[in-house]
């Protein structure tokens, strides 16, 4: 089981680029403890060195889908700004989204397409129709039909209408594709700043491999270190 997510800092400040750099090693850290493993799939950098624009994430292993929605929505990092001393902001937000990476291809056989002789109307069409040289051509995988009648003979008119099928099937593959790239371009401006589902800061140590700062994952007492809240 695998999920992608993408990580953006949207059209925020180079803090933002930042912080999602902090944020995307605070996540691999706790993938590793749930026993999942993350690979980077895509890194646009930022303007400074050691930050991200944004960052496409393949989260796999067991439960990966209740990981990857526990980092899903409006993400904080509080911290001081590093390259601004004045300034007085200290929560800086990135947006995560699961995302459709890998389309589907239709593996396109002659096999899976369903040929019926058929007559057609029109002018012209009277031998046509005596002889039942139309094609009906139906791609059961898909459900997509044609009907070709534009030739006197049943062979030609088979031929165009697998053609077309064929043609039909990769431009539904192609748009599939251009959908799902869409869709990762719209998750770049849908970051909303504030009510953040999930708050990570700086641990102690100053190392971000610190465990989750939620409250409800701390049961019972901890021999280890805190992270602040």
């Amino acid at each position: 089981m695998s999920v992608h997510l993408l990580v953006s800092a949207g059209r925020g400040p180079q803090e933002c680029a930042w912080a999602l750099a902090r944020l995307l090693r605070r996540l691999e850290a706790d993938a590793t403890r749930h026993g999942l493993t993350t690979q980077r799939v895509q890194i646009v950098p930022g303007d400074r060195p050691g930050t991200y624009r944004s960052a496409l994430i393949r989260i796999s292993g067991a439960g990966a889908e209740a990981f990857a929605a526990s980092w899903t929505g409006t993400l904080c990092w509080q911290a001081p700004s590093p390259y601004r001393a004045s300034a007085g902001r200290k929560n800086w937000y990135v947006t995560a989204r699961p995302c459709q990476v890998d389309t589907p291809t239709t593996t396109f056989t002659e096999a899976d397409v369903d040929i019926v002789a058929c007559r057609t109307g029109g002018p012209g069409g009277q031998h046509r129709n005596k002889a039942s040289t139309a094609v009906r051509a139906t791609h059961r995988p898909t459900g997509l039909v044609v009907v070709v009648d534009t030739e006197r003979q049943f062979s030609l008119n088979r031929r165009i209408a697998v053609q077309l099928l064929r043609q039909r099937v990769e431009h539904g593959d192609e748009t599939a594709r251009n959908a799902a790239t869409t869709a990762r371009w719209r998750i770049h401006d849908e970051l909303v700043r504030g009510n953040p589902t999930r708050v990570e800061r700086p641990s102690p140590s100053g190392q971000e491999t610190a465990p989750p700062q939620r409250a409800h994952q701390r049961r019972g007492r901890s021999t280890g270190p805190r992270s602040p809240r």
